[in-house]
């Protein structure tokens, strides 16, 4: 979008609209993929029953662990192909709409009860997501000008649109399948897939000149495509690769909550309550709890938004490898309860005659959230920045096949337990986070160089 477009941008609350459409779009799309995630290992790992609507495959956990790792993994990596297909031949906007289609179909074959089924929508949600996923998020970024200071603050708001559809999704889809059956769970999640898709087509006229393809459009465009990086580029590319590691550890520990955490949790975990809930009864379905981080993003994501809103408009230290390196530690530090949850586990045998108490689970999602929020909107925000605009969507994609292999880690790490035990797995994932944040704020003078003022802001007047 051009600056003339930019600056005639109809707003709301500060906002242009387009955010707000693109909001409801990720909102509904995450309530697609969180509300299948947070069922996908547990169904998996439930035994098999012929006839049964709870019957699962009857994995092992180190079976459903990495299979979880490496669809996840496969989920994220096919942003690279969507990036560049869309720099190259779509345009982010195009491109959202042919992944939005791919993932009604995807999420709607998961309802039917039949293998071929099961994994013929796994591989069209990958594809699917592959298309919208870095391109929606590219969007996003093209709604603001270079060094405008709500940019961060729109990735806020829009990262709260991905975790409103991921509360709702685990919520709601974790108790659908918890009640009548997997399959039923899977088919809403496609529900709700087609309402983004709907979002979408209607809200184009708030999308007026972003994420359109330049390619063949003019000579500039052309010129633009064809034209060799200069040294700062470069640099750019450099630091943003850099901070695609974070990505990866920051991810490989996080995402424990889709993998062992949720076994944990369906196994380990006292999910009993001294009253009894409408529809659920007084046992909480352990899918449920996935929605836990969710919430407490919708709580805080304003609140740690507008707290480095503010700290920068202050001058204090707000880079964006800063901010991931503070999240990494924190989140790092809410394996700690999960460490300490391990010691009120007992075991007979293979038994569990004693299971762990909820309130540690709900503290580590708690710390793990407030990382999330410190690392995970800015880093969106932060490619926006840096990236070429040539390579806008690539470099998203990047972004997210970094988070693909994070969870690639996560699902291998997770895998572990079975033989190390979850206490050591839990205390090692927290030691690790916090070293690699300390080492990365060691290293964050030489990494701000490399950005060579990217991140400057403008600072408004009043």
């Amino acid at each position: 979008m051009n600056t003339n477009q930019l600056s005639n941008q109809k707003e709301l609350f500060g906002h242009p609209v387009g955010l707000y459409v693109l909001f409801f779009v990720e909102m509904w799309e995450r309530f697609s993929y969180y509300g299948m995630r947070a069922i996908l290992t547990l169904f998996l790992a439930a035994p098999l029953i012929m006839g049964d609507p709870q019957s699962g495959y009857g994995w092992s956990n180190a079976e459903t662990l990495s299979f979880y790792g490496t669809y996840t993994m496969f989920v994220y990596l096919t942003s690279i192909p969507g990036g560049w297909i869309a720099d190259r031949y779509l345009g982010q906007k195009r491109a959202v709409m042919l992944g939005g289609a791919f993932l009604c179909v995807g999420h709607g074959i998961l309802a039917i009860d039949a293998q071929w089924a099961f994994f013929t929508g796994l591989v069209l949600i990958v594809i699917g997501v592959g298309f919208l996923k870095p391109n929606i998020s590219t969007m996003v970024g093209g709604l603001y000008e270079q060094g405008d200071a709500r940019r961060d603050k729109g990735f806020y708001v829009f990262y709260l649109g991905i975790n409103l559809g991921a509360f709702l999704g685990a919520l709601i889809v974790g108790f659908v399948a918890a009640k009548f059956g997997w399959h039923y769970g899977f088919g809403l999640a496609g529900i709700g897939m087609a309402i983004g898709q709907l979002v979408y087509m209607f809200g184009l006229k708030y999308l007026v000149g972003v994420g359109d393809f330049l390619g063949k459009k003019d000579e500039a465009s052309k010129e633009l495509l064809n034209k060799p990086l200069t040294s700062i580029e470069k640099d750019r590319m450099l630091v943003l690769f850099l901070s695609f590691l974070i990505i990866i550890v920051f991810w490989g520990a996080f995402e424990q909550a889709g993998g062992l955490m949720s076994l944990y949790t369906d196994q380990k975990t006292n999910r009993v309550l001294s009253f009894s809930l409408p529809l659920i009864g007084n046992e909480i379905p352990a899918a449920v709890f996935q929605s836990i981080n969710a919430f407490f993003i919708i709580v805080f994501a304003t609140i740690v938004g507008n707290f480095w809103y503010k700290w920068a408009l202050k001058g204090k230290e707000s880079s964006s490898i800063f901010k991931m390196a503070i999240g990494l530690i924190i989140m790092g530090f809410g394996f700690v309860f999960m460490s300490i949850a391990t010691t009120e586990v007992q075991m007979s045998g293979d038994e569990v005659i004693q299971k762990s108490a909820m309130i540690w689970l709900v503290l580590a999602y708690l710390f793990h959230t407030i990382g999330e929020l410190c690392a995970s909107p800015v880093s969106l925000s932060f490619i926006t920045k840096l990236a070429p605009v040539k390579y806008a969507s690539f470099m998203m994609g990047a972004y997210f096949a970094a988070t693909g292999l994070g969870n690639k880690v996560a699902g291998a790490v997770g895998g572990l337990s079975e033989g190390a035990g979850e206490f050591k797995v839990f205390t090692s994932i927290f030691i690790f986070c916090v070293l690699f944040g300390v080492l990365i704020l060691a290293l964050l003078k030489p990494l701000k160089r490399l950005t060579h003022g990217a991140e400057d802001l403008v600072i408004p007047s009043h």
